[in-house]
């Protein structure tokens, strides 16, 4: 069985076929999704769409709207990680590519999320794009147990997260013939890998260009697995047991059908 890490089941390309896409995933073998959310109204959808098929849900902001943090907001995301399907903060962070938040209220964002992860015992998805420098520091001020999420950064985050025992996941980007990152595959301990879709984003080879999902992370898989030079049977294993430790034991949950 496999784990996605990380799909943004809520959004809008899903609603169509949401059903017929998780039945996709379980011929697939994928055991368990984790949603992410990326803002309270997404948060609200993820422990929704958790409650109804048997998945996992986050409860955070994304760097993109950090503008939208408020004293209200920050408390509705802590109430959410009360509820049983959520089994992490975010998904946060820093993006320094797109800056669609001013930079100092990333940081905020992001620091206040650690705290809240730290403070709840939850991990931490991370979100990470051309902000090295402040993502390191504030990395290393943090006690949360950190994901960071469909690894692209740079050496010096590879080493910090290293250097933190942080999980470290790779979506369908490792698939694309201008993967640059390789050493960064291999250099991950067995017991910090994580596979992910991201989707409806980054859909690996050979669907690239179309909207991913859920069962497409068998093909990060074997990527991964291949790039690691070991077999994907063991890779699945390793995998499925680091989200579990990660996560929690929800995780090993098979995804159920919608309730009628």
């Amino acid at each position: 069985m496999l784990v996605d890490t990380h799909c943004h089941l809520g959004d809008e390309r899903f609603d169509e076929d949401r059903a017929e896409v998780l039945a996709r995933a379980r011929d697939a073998g994928v055991g368990h999704v984790v949603v992410i959310a990326d803002s309270l109204p997404a948060t609200l959808r993820a422990i929704e769409l958790a409650n109804e098929y048997g998945l996992s849900a986050t409860a955070g902001v994304h760097p993109h709207v950090a503008t939208s943090w408020t004293p209200q907001v920050a408390q509705a995301i802590e109430q959410a990680t009360n509820d049983p399907t959520v089994v992490a903060v975010g998904e946060a962070g820093l993006d320094y590519y797109y800056d669609n938040s001013p930079r100092d209220v990333q940081r905020q964002v992001f620091a206040a999320q650690l705290e809240l992860a730290a403070r709840c015992r939850l991990p931490i998805v991370v979100h990470s794009r051309d902000a090295d420098d402040d993502m390191v520091a504030l990395l290393q001020d943090s006690d949360a147990t950190v994901v960071l999420h469909s690894f692209s950064s740079g050496p010096r985050v590879l080493q910090a997260g290293l250097d933190r025992g942080c999980y470290i996941s790779f979506s369908g980007m490792v698939t694309f013939r201008n993967w640059k990152n390789v050493e960064a595959v291999s250099a991950v301990a067995p017991d910090r890998l994580l596979v992910e879709t991201d989707a409806p984003y980054l859909a690996p080879s050979p669907y690239r260009g179309k909207r991913n999902e859920p069962a497409f992370v068998a093909h990060v898989a074997a990527k991964v697995a291949e790039l690691r030079d070991v077999a994907a049977d063991e890779l699945a294993r390793q995998t499925t047991a680091n989200a579990a430790r990660c996560f929690g034991p929800r995780v090993t949950l098979q995804p159920s059908r919608a309730r009628t």
